[in-house]
């Protein structure tokens, strides 16, 4: 049945015939899901949220609730998800905060239990945040970024793609892409797994690396450095990166403190 008897269900809300909803679920606002989404035991559906196509939420998650911002008014606000996300038991993600804005997830993301997606946060395509992991409000992950156990990110940093965060790090800063950051915002060096299970050749993981060598492979001036690196050719990876860190408001997450830089684990 696509709809469980003991559910309750907003005469507002738009349900795609192909989708499920199981025992208990609330759906409660103008809610809109999806072809093929599946709403699993006592999840709960808030306000102004769309889901997209073959989405999975799990027993407990609660998708659209109100910003835990003291400046919201109850003004309509949204959360937008694309395709293909999971979310796990006790997850929670919530609405924008200012009247109109939107909290905004792409496709195939894995959210894992209790972890946490704040206001008005954009969350790319294939990203991981795995149990208890926690962004603040306006958090920007890009694609294919992993957020391991615990860790926090503090409200308007950016994550750069295919970075991962060590388990119980939390950063303050941008995180650059291709990197791996650990303790308080410390890049420890680049992701190497990952971007060889991304698909990247031997030469561009090399080329990443050397940029990170002469970056953060010491202490000193990063807009020094990130000038002296483009006077070189550099591959489209390496100036992704440069402008990762140009385009940072916050600040970037910096190099080793104690221990040298690693490859990888």
């Amino acid at each position: 049945m696509p709809i469980h008897p003991t559910a309750i269900i907003d005469a507002r809300a738009e349900i795609d015939s192909t989708a499920e909803i199981g025992p208990y679920v609330v759906v409660d606002g103008a809610v809109r899901i999806g072809p093929r989404t599946r709403v699993m035991a006592q999840a709960t559906i808030l306000g102004w949220t769309e889901l997209g196509a073959d989405n999975v939420v799990h027993p407990t998650a609660v998708l659209g609730g109100d910003p835990q911002d003291l400046k919201y008014a109850g003004a309509p606000t949204y959360l937008r998800i694309g395709d293909r996300n999971v979310f796990r038991e006790h997850m929670q993600v919530h609405r924008g905060t200012a009247p109109e804005s939107a909290t905004v997830i792409g496709n195939d993301n894995y959210f894992m239990a209790a972890s946490h997606v704040a206001h008005n946060c954009h969350i790319g395509n294939q990203v991981i945040l795995v149990n208890g992991s926690m962004l603040g409000g306006h958090v920007e992950v890009n694609d294919q970024a992993i957020i391991s156990g615990n860790c926090t990110v503090h409200q308007f940093c950016r994550v750069g793609r295919l970075s991962m965060m060590r388990g119980m790090s939390r950063s303050s800063r941008d995180v650059p892409p291709f990197c791996i950051l650990d303790e308080l915002h410390v890049v420890r060096g680049i992701n190497r797994v990952g971007l060889r299970r991304a698909g990247m050749s031997v030469e561009r993981i090399r080329a990443i690396q050397r940029a990170f060598a002469r970056l953060f492979g010491s202490a000193g001036n990063l807009s020094l450095r990130v000038a002296a690196l483009e006077e070189g050719e550099v591959s489209d990876d390496v100036r992704e990166l440069i402008d990762f860190i140009r385009g940072s408001k916050r600040g970037v997450a910096a190099g080793p403190r104690q221990r040298q830089v690693q490859s990888d684990d």
